[in-house]
């Protein structure tokens, strides 16, 4: 059933007190946002894995309609322990678990619907796949976390739980409210919640109550982001503290990120196995990443400060395919076998100094610093120097830290490194800082570049009325994955000033929110959509457009492209 929403358009307010920044150390300490502790112990993980396994593994589609016949599944040879070793086998500490996505189809014996897995031939209608994975998580050391989608095509409940129909809202909300309490209080402690594409129900008293030691991402009770693609990788420099206005919002990504926001929230970078695709079909095999995408991958989200969620994809049998498995443990062990050993390390250490001295000449190509973030982000800009001779060379320099920033560069033999933070809010904080030689490695430059612009349409004011129009773009073509997009109107012939006022966004099968549009300045607008794009799937934007003068003939052309990233510093 197609559905139309009209939004209006949401401002993101953003923190706009911002410390004076000088060379060196500012002697006052600052009020910067600090991790909770259990944003901390999360954040310490570095890697989780994810699992996408649902109806749509046995349909070769990315969603479920939420009519699938049920008497097809039964994944017999499904084993949980086996998903936990190969979370393990790359350094994973947590996997998520897809409990219910969009289809509605629910893995654990609620009775809130019929779809869900007391109607399946899988152990008689009385398997319980949530405790299975729960037990086998438990026994092999690794936190749980729970993605439960908030909406549900079968009750007409779209992105973030909203009903097409308002005067069923009030009752899907009792049902999805009595999912989420059963998800959380009857598998143990759950380490994260994900409301993919954000919660417009009303739920903080279920999380205050039953989830008050896990993050959320996403929703009003977000506490971490998702970085606005689905890459792995993130923008360098990263800072995972935000204004709390914009973490607000529900949906806010790494393009709100500010060094001096007030309020912490770490980016969790999240990739599919394969290519576009989060559930297993034969075919998807064939796009798998290579073990040098995803350590490229690991470079650019664990390495840049932020958290690496891969997913796994089960087939219709419950098993990890022989191929991904092997690709996982090739990827711990090379992992392993760069960074498990320093050369040398020196650690928590107060100031804007730190020296690694060798007691013979010795070969380098890579170092990490690592900042006591517990205390914000106060390292905002730093040199690696290595010394050859009586000479100190650079090797690499750098803006953020945080948790982890990996610093590679090209072979130099040194007998001293040096780390020297150049400019910082209060005393530099440094955890450590140590020193590798990882056999083999080639450096590579790697030059940012934006994505071109593509014409997406044409506006002319011959077909305004009274200076007004209403301009509709089919974006479906351009907008083909989740991630984040740029519009422009941009002028070919303008005698008076022409722009947008306002716009409104709806996405195939779901409805978006105003939070998913930014209205940047008269003429571009911020396009956000966060779920899924599958066959079928649309985006449609309708822009209501004005022009100063009706007697002047203005035209000009619609450009899109995938939304660049501004450097962030200090």
């Amino acid at each position: 059933m197609k559905r139309t929403i009209i939004l209006a358009i949401f401002f993101l307010q953003q923190s706009t007190g911002i410390f004076a920044q000088v060379a060196g150390v500012i002697p006052e300490s600052p009020l910067l946002a600090k991790p909770t502790p259990v944003q901390y112990n999360w954040h310490e993980q570095e890697r989780i894995m994810f699992i996408h396994f649902g109806m749509a593994t046995w349909q070769n589609k990315e969603y479920d309609e939420g009519d699938f016949d049920l008497s097809r599944i039964n994944p017999a040879k499904i084993n949980t322990d086996e998903w936990c070793s190969v979370a393990k086998s790359w350094g994973a500490k947590e996997i998520i678990f897809v409990a219910k996505h969009a289809g509605g189809f629910c893995w654990w014996p609620t009775q809130t619907t019929e779809y869900c897995v007391r109607n399946i031939p899988w152990k008689k209608g009385k398997g319980d796949l949530v405790a299975e994975l729960a037990a086998s998580c438990k026994k092999a050391g690794l936190n749980l976390g729970i993605y439960i989608f908030p909406g549900d095509v079968r009750f007409g409940a779209g992105n973030a739980g909203l009903v097409s129909e308002p005067f069923k809202q009030e009752d899907y909300n009792k049902i999805f409210r009595q999912q989420l309490t059963e998800v959380l209080t009857n598998y143990g402690k759950i380490s994260e919640v994900w409301f993919d594409g954000g919660c417009m129900i009303d739920v903080n008293d279920i999380l205050d109550k039953y989830a008050a030691n896990a993050v959320i991402f996403q929703g009003p009770k977000a506490t971490i982001r998702w970085p606005g693609t689905e890459s792995g990788k993130l923008f360098y420099p990263v800072w995972n503290s935000v204004s709390s206005a914009a973490l607000k919002t529900g949906v806010s990504t790494q393009y709100h990120d500010n060094p001096n926001g007030d309020a912490w929230a770490p980016l969790e970078a999240d990739i599919p196995l394969y290519t576009h695709n989060w559930f297993w079909a034969p075919e998807n095999e064939k796009k798998r990443k290579t073990l040098e995408e995803l350590t490229g991958i690991y470079y650019k989200s664990v390495g840049y400060g932020g958290v690496l969620l891969i997913n796994a994809s089960p087939d219709t049998n419950g098993r990890i395919v022989g191929g991904d498995k092997a690709l996982y443990q090739a990827f711990g062990d090379e992992l392993n076998r760069r960074f498990s050993k320093p050369l040398k390390t020196v650690s928590n250490i107060e100031g804007t100094v730190a020296e690694i001295q060798f007691d013979n000449p010795t070969l380098v190509n890579h170092t990490i610093v690592m900042e006591d973030y517990r205390s914000g982000h106060r390292i905002r800009r730093y040199k690696v120097e290595g010394l050859t001779g009586t000479q100190w060379k650079t090797l690499a320099t750098g803006i953020s830290a945080g948790h982890k920033k990996i610093d590679p560069f090209p072979d130099a033999t040194v007998t001293a490194l040096r780390l020297t933070v150049t400019a910082s809010v209060a005393t530099p904080l440094i955890r450590s800082f140590s020193a590798y030689d990882v056999e083999g490695y080639k450096f590579k430059e790697e030059p940012y570049s934006a994505e071109e612009w593509k014409q997406c349409g044409e506006w002319d004011t011959k077909s305004f009325l009274e200076g007004r129009a209403i301009v509709i773009l089919d974006l479906s073509k351009f907008i083909t994955e989740p991630g984040q997009y740029e519009l422009k109107a941009l002028c070919s012939v303008c005698v008076t000033p022409s722009g947008i006022d306002t716009a409104e966004i709806v996405f195939d099968k779901t409805f978006g929110l105003p939070e998913y549009l930014t209205h940047k300045d008269p003429t571009t607008y911020y396009i956000n959509r966060p779920m899924q794009v599958d066959k079928g799937s649309r985006t449609v934007i309708k822009l209501y457009m004005y022009s100063y003068h009706a007697n002047f003939q203005n035209k000009g052309i619609f450009k899109i492209r995938k939304r660049s990233f501004e450097l962030k510093q200090e």
